[in-house]
């Protein structure tokens, strides 16, 4: 759900950039570097599976997984996720460098946002009641970061105001495949390595 340099205003750039980097500092305030490999293989978890594109006028539509980023790492997520976006932008030339920071917040903002919603659920001591909450959090993160990328784009001028009504339409499949992969996620994790969600929050 990337958003291409070129398609958003100085302000909406500017704006973006500046609250990506306070939750960039504050990601990485909560950071435990003990839990540095997880944080490492779910950034890798988003950047193998949104290589995949279907484009989208300014958009695009592929797996993001920034809701089990979210409900897993917390605010850790945005500065896992900077890094996996810089990443593509420099590999595959997916979004941009003048749109990072907005991409950016896109996508770790509304991970942060199921962390808050989802904690306690997916600690259920039912590993089938977690995963629930785990599918919640995986299609959740799905409508509001199609919510932000269309307010983006809405707030970038009248010309991008069809993209911006085509963004949560065209992401309705990827919100429900996100939320059944989300939840086997969380249920494998439950069970086979419970410590990765029951260990104090980053």
């Amino acid at each position: 759900m990337h958003i291409v340099d070129g398609a958003l205003s100085a302000p909406v750039l500017i704006s973006g950039a500046l609250l990506a980097i306070v939750g960039i500092f504050i990601g990485l305030k909560k950071m435990d570097y003990d839990r540095l490999p997880l944080v490492g293989v779910l950034a890798s978890v988003f950047f193998i599976a949104s290589y995949i594109h279907l484009p989208l006028g300014f958009s695009s539509v592929h797996l993001i997984m920034n809701g089990l980023l979210g409900i897993l790492l917390g605010w850790v997520a945005f500065p896992a996720l900077l890094v996996a976006l810089l990443l593509q932008v420099i590999f595959f030339g997916f979004g941009g460098l003048l749109v990072l920071g907005v991409n950016t917040l896109n996508i770790a903002l509304p991970a942060v946002i199921m962390y808050y919603l989802c904690y306690q659920g997916i600690r259920h001591e039912s590993a089938k009641v977690a995963a629930i909450w785990g599918a919640i959090g995986g299609a959740g993160a799905i409508i509001i970061t199609s919510m932000l990328v269309a307010f983006s784009l809405a707030l970038s001028g009248e010309s991008f105001v069809l993209a911006a009504k085509a963004v949560l339409p065209a992401h309705i499949p990827i919100m429900v495949l996100e939320g059944f992969v989300s939840y086997a996620a969380v249920y494998l994790i439950h069970t086979v390595k419970p410590e990765f969600i029951f260990k104090e929050s980053i």
